[in-house]
């Protein structure tokens, strides 16, 4: 019964096989016996590829048939700083002593042999000049601005001269007087720098339009006009007789030109502007001026120079002609 049981056992261990796994019906497992045998060399185990990795889809944009437009980025804001005479209106009165005087002449079209060239005598008067300015736009402005001056005085004539209907004869003292007048439009454009942002130059470009006048008067003063009885001395063409010619001269001329600004601070200003214009035979004009200005509160006292130059038609019988040269001092009041 021990033998049955052996034998019976030792079948069943034959029969058992090496891998668990063979338990499961894999008919491929070595049996028990090879093992036994001392063979301990195994077929490797195929591994199992990895599952082949995925491409992320392509970031295209869609296409709709239209182009792609990207907006363009906002341009950064800058400060826009404004200095005085650059916003609201302001109003300026100004005092000058003119140097020089004008000077008269015949034109082309005198049709006289006597000499005409003269040139006014006197001391002028004080000048005055007034403006008044809007500003218009981003550091652009409207200025209108006069200027006028005077005065008198005399001489002896060394040579038979003719001044407008009047002849006088040598050695006689003949007293002059003139008034000149000057008005001006201008829009003073800025042209440099822009934008402006908090920068203290300015260069602007001048447009303007001036109106010249120049009124004059001779006289005889010491000649007689009255007779031995105290009448009017009546001359050969039946009138009193007089020494006095009078006679003006004019003149409306576009002006283009240039004008700088330095803004030392809020407080202290340097502006300096030339213009001018000229058109051969009929008239020459120019303007330049220069100051330094002081503000304290919505007051500006400015003190500098000006130098004008006019001329009138030549074509004429009788033409003006002048160069003066003016100190002067101005008050401004603005508004802001």
């Amino acid at each position: 019964m021990v033998l049955v049981c052996v034998l019976w056992w030792a079948c069943w261990a034959q029969a058992k096989p090496s891998d668990p796994d063979s338990a499961a019906g894999d008919t491929t497992a070595a049996p028990a016996s090879a093992t036994a045998a001392g063979d301990t060399s195994t077929a490797p185990a195929d591994p199992q590829s990895p599952p082949p990795a995925t491409q992320p889809a392509s970031q295209e944009p869609v296409q709709t048939g239209q182009p792609n437009i990207s907006a363009p980025p906002e341009l950064p804001k800058y400060p826009d700083v404004r200095m005085p005479g650059e916003s609201g209106i302001w109003m300026g009165f100004g005092l000058s002593e003119p140097t020089n005087n004008p000077i008269f002449d015949k034109g082309r079209a005198s049709g006289i042999t006597n000499d005409s060239l003269i040139t006014f005598q006197g001391r002028p008067k004080l000048g005055e000049s007034a403006e008044i300015g809007i500003a218009m736009g981003l550091h652009n402005a409207l200025v209108v601005s006069g200027f006028n001056t005077r005065a008198a005085g005399d001489f002896t004539s060394t040579t038979n001269l003719t001044l407008w209907s009047q002849t006088y004869e040598p050695g006689v003292l003949i007293s002059t007087n003139y008034h000149l007048q000057d008005l001006k439009l201008s829009f003073e454009y800025l042209t440099w720098p822009y934008p402006v942002e908090s920068r203290h130059f300015r260069l602007k470009t001048l447009w303007q339009v001036q109106y010249v006048n120049v009124s004059t008067g001779f006289d005889a003063p010491l000649l007689p006009i009255t007779g031995p009885g105290g009448g009017p001395l009546i001359g050969s063409n039946g009138s009193p007789v007089s020494y006095q010619a009078a006679g003006s001269r004019w003149l409306i001329s576009p002006t283009l030109g240039l004008g700088v600004a330095e803004y030392f601070s809020k407080f202290v200003r340097l502006e300096l502007n030339a213009s001018g214009f000229a058109f051969p035979r009929r008239w020459t004009i120019w303007d330049t001026d220069g100051s330094i200005n002081l503000r304290f509160g919505h007051f500006e006292l400015g003190g500098g120079a000006r130098a004008f130059h006019f001329k009138t038609s030549t074509n004429g019988p009788f033409y003006l002609r002048g160069t003066l040269f003016v100190p002067q001092v101005s008050l401004r009041w603005y508004s802001k």
